[in-house]
């Protein structure tokens, strides 16, 4: 409804009826013009009412959506089901063209406009999290590994004579995989045991760039969210030997978005030294679903390079949802949902200790860890060698999901390499664990009712292993007050 519709409706109703109904719709579209003059999240979320609005408007700008369009071409989005319109809210055409994921459509553009809009909200997000020197990102419709291979493929063209990844070990399959895809080599730079953590051999690391040299080097590829008792890289001194070598540096940020000591690290990192991109999940940090990614950077020049790599077009949905989601919550509410998560952090340290000191067991000592915890299962491990992997098993039936059993020795291959105490991001740590993690979303019931299930496990399996708890259990290996991001 534009001004002169709404004048000739007054013709049909009450003009003080349709005037305040046109002031209704002008309240929507001044949050929309907002959006367009700025480019930033919003302080407060939408509605729904004017998330839909404002998706409709955009869809009715792309020409699968024209009245009277006459498509003669291969790729006209149409769609054969109403079902699959309607949940893509008519947005056929994807985003970018088939030079470049960031390229607009002549003829769609109304996704076109989403795809740019949906960048610059993010972009906002970054820095509002903590990375505030950001210059520029994209979102991507593939998952982290993927997109940190788009990364390493970009690089090939920079570095042409290179053929190694340096890589302080993280046990993710896609980490490793992300390289092999691209067609390099992976270092793999064992860790250091700090206490209880696992953390960046810096020293390891500059003796395999000095002894593969800098210029056979494509980049360091660093982690910050980890699962405990490894814990983030030392990015900031990773930064400054990248630096000082003239070696890229990608950062895997896969879940750091929600931990403010992540982004910190991020910023810090970039300021001392060298990052060139740093990528991140979206369904992990902006609870949406699975397939999409940021790639983000501190150079405006390089991350379009990056998204010129893409081949060929890309689906909108990663776009279209983290864009509705952002909408909806508002940068207020994305800020309550982080305050949350680092609340319910502290509150999780306090139950997964006090359980673990019930069984006998500890909460290993991670401060440097902002997501995720670890207790020890030495107990279970002394009696009974199936133990540690049953009470997996025991977890996963009664419907407690993500929480990780690491048993001691187990070897993995992956494309050729063989990783010694795979899952444990070390050849030999001292002791079998269990891993939690308090990330965005999770609730204090979902805490509550883990460590009642837990408990239940434990002592299901000590009843029927006849597995005794240590009279002196090892003593915490640092300050037991839980890290403060």
């Amino acid at each position: 409804m534009n001004g002169e519709n709404f004048a000739l409706s007054e013709q049909i109703v009450s003009s003080s009826y349709i005037r305040q109904g046109s002031q209704a719709r002008r309240s929507h579209e001044q949050l929309i013009r907002l959006l367009l003059e700025q480019g930033k999240c919003p302080e407060e979320g939408w509605s729904e009412s004017t998330v839909e609005l404002f998706l409709n408007e955009l869809a009715v700008m792309d020409s699968n959506n024209f009245l009277g369009n006459c498509g003669v071409g291969e790729r006209e989005g149409r769609v054969a089901s109403s079902l699959v319109a309607r949940r893509h809210y008519r947005l056929i055409h994807g985003i970018g063209r088939s030079g470049d994921i960031a390229a607009i459509q002549p003829k769609a553009a109304g996704s076109s406009l989403l795809n740019k809009l949906t960048n610059s909200v993010v972009l906002d997000i970054l820095k509002l999290t903590g990375v505030r020197s950001v210059a520029s990102c994209f979102v991507v419709p593939m998952a982290t590994g993927m997109s940190l291979t788009l990364c390493f493929l970009t690089l090939r063209h920079r570095r042409p004579k290179a053929r190694y990844i340096i890589w302080p070990r993280i046990d993710q399959k896609s980490c490793f995989k992300s390289m092999i895809t691209a067609g390099f080599e992976p270092v793999v730079v064992e860790n250091a045991l700090e206490g209880d953590e696992l953390r960046t051999d810096l020293e390891a690391v500059e003796r395999k760039i000095e002894a593969l040299g800098a210029e056979n080097i494509l980049c360091v590829h660093s982690t910050t969210s980890c699962f405990a008792p490894r814990v983030p890289d030392r990015i900031e001194e990773l930064a400054a030997m990248c630096a000082k070598y003239n070696i890229p540096h990608i950062v895997n940020n896969a879940y750091g978005v929600q931990s403010s000591k992540c982004m910190h690290l991020i910023q810090q990192g970039a300021r001392v030294g060298r990052i060139d991109a740093f990528v991140q999940s979206l369904d992990k940090n902006f609870m949406v679903p699975v397939g999409g990614a940021i790639i983000a950077g501190f150079e405006e020049s390089f991350i379009q390079e990056i998204s010129k790599m893409y081949p060929g077009r890309a689906s909108a949905s990663p776009s279209l949802d983290v864009l509705i989601t952002l909408l909806t919550l508002g940068a207020n509410g994305y800020k309550k949902l982080l305050a949350e998560r680092k609340e319910i952090y502290s509150f999780l340290v306090q139950e997964l200790k006090s359980l673990a000191s019930a069984h006998g067991e500890r909460l290993l000592h991670t401060p440097h860890n902002p997501i995720s915890l670890a207790m020890s299962l030495d107990g279970l491990e002394a009696k009974s060698n199936g133990a540690v992997t049953q009470l997996g098993s025991m977890l996963f039936t009664r419907q407690v999901s993500g929480a990780r059993v690491i048993p001691l020795g187990k070897e993995q291959t992956i494309s050729g390499h063989t990783f010694r105490g795979f899952m444990s991001h070390s050849e030999s740590y001292p002791c079998p664990y269990l891993n939690a993690a308090s990330a965005v979303g999770i609730t204090r019931e979902d805490v509550t009712l883990c460590m009642k299930r837990l408990d239940k496990c434990l002592k299901t399996l000590k009843k029927n292993q006849n597995v005794t708890t240590p009279t002196s259990p090892v003593p915490p290996a640092g300050p037991e007050d839980p890290p403060v991001e």
